[in-house]
């Protein structure tokens, strides 16, 4: 299978209000990671603006509807679209959630958590092959973010993912911003978490920025919104991630209230100082 040709640099999220701008500033960046969804229309503008930035930069492609936890069989007309926009822009690295968003032939415009136990890991290898197979390629899973721990859950997630790897042969891509939430939210800790998580298995780090709510009886959520500066918590995780692995491509996400080319950029840069810095160390 075809496996990751991404630059082990840094890259932002596409967004049309910035195609102009990164297309004239981005020089400093190395990836540009796209949503599929986006692309499974029949062509036009959005089709011709990401043939501009892919002639520039390395693609990520992204995946977000596939409902990869679902109790049902992958949706197979969405897997053959899926299919033919990796053929059409041939990106790097293709990933996928570890969620659910369908079921009974209706859509939820959500990712959905899922029970880690011996079934919901045997059904979401059963997807992964699938997903492979059809792709022909080697696909990262990425870790969710969740506010309540599943009943029945008999895994932890670190534990659920490292079984995923060893028999499907998948990937991971590791986000940091949804181990903060995850964890706080469950009442552990994020660095514990990294300590059980099988880093050998990235392939692909993202960084966002997330808020913080406090509920009626004082307790704090926190809300996985890709919607500000990455936070300090995942500035640590990361620096504690590249002390345990070689420098990995590492995305910088922002998918509401969406700021100027030159802040995203600003997030992109202070990440490449990061992972400049462990590698001067590791040299």
């Amino acid at each position: 299978m075809t496996t990751s040709t991404l630059p082990n640099g840094i890259g932002i999220g596409f967004k049309p209000v910035h195609a102009d701008a990164l297309l004239a500033d981005g020089r400093d960046l190395d990836f540009i990671e796209v949503h599929a969804e986006n692309l499974m229309g029949a062509g036009g503008p959005v089709h011709a603006r990401i043939d501009a930035v892919r002639s520039e930069f390395a693609l990520s492609l992204h995946g977000v509807g596939l409902s990869i936890g679902g109790e049902e069989a992958l949706d197979e007309r969405h897997l053959e679209r899926l299919a033919r926009v990796v053929a059409r822009f041939e990106p790097a690295i293709v990933s996928e959630h570890l969620a659910w968003s369908t079921h009974g032939g209706v859509f939820f415009n959500d990712l959905l958590p899922i029970a880690y136990d011996a079934a919901t890991l045997d059904r979401v290898v059963r997807h992964v092959d699938r997903l492979q197979e059809r792709l022909q390629r080697r696909v990262l899973i990425e870790n969710p973010s969740t506010y309540v721990a599943l009943a029945g859950s008999a895994m932890e997630e670190a534990a659920f993912l490292a079984e995923l790897v060893a028999r499907s042969g998948c990937g991971l891509l590791l986000d940091l911003n949804n181990v903060v939430v995850s964890q706080y939210n469950r009442g552990d800790s994020p660095a514990r978490y990294l300590d059980r998580y099988p880093l050998h298995a990235v392939g692909e780090i993202h960084l966002a920025g997330h808020t913080i709510q406090a509920l009626g009886d004082g307790t704090l959520l926190r809300i996985d919104d890709h919607g500000s500066v990455v936070g300090d918590e995942a500035w640590s995780l990361y620096a504690l991630v590249m002390t345990r692995v070689a420098p990995l491509p590492t995305l910088v996400e922002w998918d509401t209230d969406v700021p100027s080319f030159d802040v995203l950029a600003g997030e992109a840069r202070t990440a490449r100082t990061l992972q400049r810095r462990h590698a001067m160390r590791a040299d």
